[in-house]
């Protein structure tokens, strides 16, 4: 099976502009094709995988990635998607977010066969009367107001500053385009109209076609973006989700969206797919816990991906092996309350949510239960708390 009806089989195409051409050109191992990561953090998130994964995919296949990285953009900020508009960051964040988005993305892909750019090294000198009159004078204010990403901010106020987010990604395909021969450009499906916008733009400055897919946008059967939890985002850096929360995040999800996310996000070959959804529902933790390893394995390496699967059966066997169970270390060993530990070690979010759980009996320590939220436990030795039935936490 060739990439494309790979990509098509596993649900990944959501829109493109000219199937016929790109089918060709993804098939043939010609397209040059660039996806874009806007430095807005410190690490890639869950949101970015579907893209990482795509990247992958194509680049086996003998395509050319083309990672811009938006060292200028990140300026500005998308506003595709968003009610607020985003935090402005200093030249000095937006540089280190881009270091640390590569050496990610370079866990995916081989960096030495892909082109590297950041669009602060040509947006960042851009005469602004120059690009009004050589860029500006090719959009019609009309059409980007329908534009499907500037809708919610609309709501709120839409500000002069993100207004002008398309015509500098437009730009950014255009300059692509011609520095680098870059004839592709792939997104996620909310990003539609940033992306027709650069093919227009490139059309009517040199006459040249370019083309455009987006892909599936990552979400839950009820039709929410994944990769959120009460405390946030699920992060592809170690320091800030651990390999063992990553593990169980995709080990718990809904029954309903496991073969969806095997089918979108693994390497799985589809025989095996097709296989594993023919399985018996009893076999439902089986997919689940081969979901969760090979993310794993793709995010954090195979030897990460042992350990926490080892972890994890250890766990909820009752094995009593706590060795690469996730932990949170102290700064302070005075005896703490039950509400307040729960907080301090980002279990909880507030001591009010943390009241509620331990009232409803869903906090242990050292497998007892535990119901009274104020109760003085003593953190002069290690302990393990569970919070529900499936999060573990050892607090030394």
């Amino acid at each position: 099976m060739m990439i494309y009806e790979e990509l098509q089989k596993r649900n990944l195409i959501a829109q493109v502009t000219d199937e016929k051409e790109i089918r060709e050109l993804v098939n043939g191992g010609k397209a040059k094709f660039y996806i874009g990561f806007d430095p807005t953090a410190d690490s890639l998130h869950v949101g970015h995988f579907m893209a990482l994964c795509l990247m992958k995919r194509l680049q086996l296949a003998g395509n050319t990635p083309v990672i811009l990285l938006g060292g200028g953009t990140g300026y500005i900020g998308d506003p595709s998607g968003r009610s607020d508009l985003r935090k402005m960051l200093t030249p000095e964040t937006i540089q280190h977010n881009c270091d640390c988005f590569l050496k990610q993305i370079g866990n995916f892909i081989d960096l030495k066969k892909a082109i590297v750019v950041n669009n602060a090294d040509w947006l960042l000198s851009l005469n602004y009367v120059d690009f009004l009159r050589e860029v500006g004078a090719h959009f019609s204010v009309n059409n980007m107001l329908r534009a499907e990403c500037y809708k919610q901010r609309m709501e709120k106020g839409l500000t002069f500053l993100e207004f002008n987010y398309m015509t500098m990604q437009a730009y950014d395909f255009y300059y692509l385009h011609e520095h680098y021969g870059c004839n592709m450009q792939f997104g996620g499906d909310d990003q539609w109209s940033n992306m027709l916008a650069g093919t227009e733009l490139i059309r009517k400055k040199t006459g040249n076609d370019a083309f455009a897919m987006t892909i599936t946008l990552l979400l839950n059967s009820e039709g929410k973006k994944m990769g959120k939890t009460a405390n946030g985002a699920i992060w592809l850096d170690p320091s800030k989700t651990s390999p063992f929360e990553f593990f169980q995040y995709w080990r718990n999800i809904e029954d309903a969206d496991v073969m969806k996310c095997i089918n979108l996000l693994t390497f799985i070959p589809l025989d095996k797919i097709d296989e594993m959804s023919h399985w018996e529902d009893s076999r439902i933790n089986e997919k689940k816990e081969i979901l969760a390893y090979e993310l794993t394995k793709l995010v954090h390496g195979e030897e990460e991906a042992n350990k926490v699967l080892e972890a994890a059966r250890n766990l909820f066997s009752g094995s009593g092996n706590n060795e690469n169970m996730p932990s949170f270390e102290l700064t302070s060993h005075d005896p703490l309350p039950l509400a307040d530990l729960l907080v301090v070690t980002n279990l909880c979010s507030s001591k009010s949510e943390a009241r509620r759980l331990v009232e409803q009996g869903g906090v242990s320590i050292n497998d007892e239960k535990k119901t009274n939220p104020a109760e003085l436990i003593q953190l002069d030795k290690e302990i393990i708390i569970k919070k529900g039935k499936k999060t573990f936490l050892k607090v030394k």
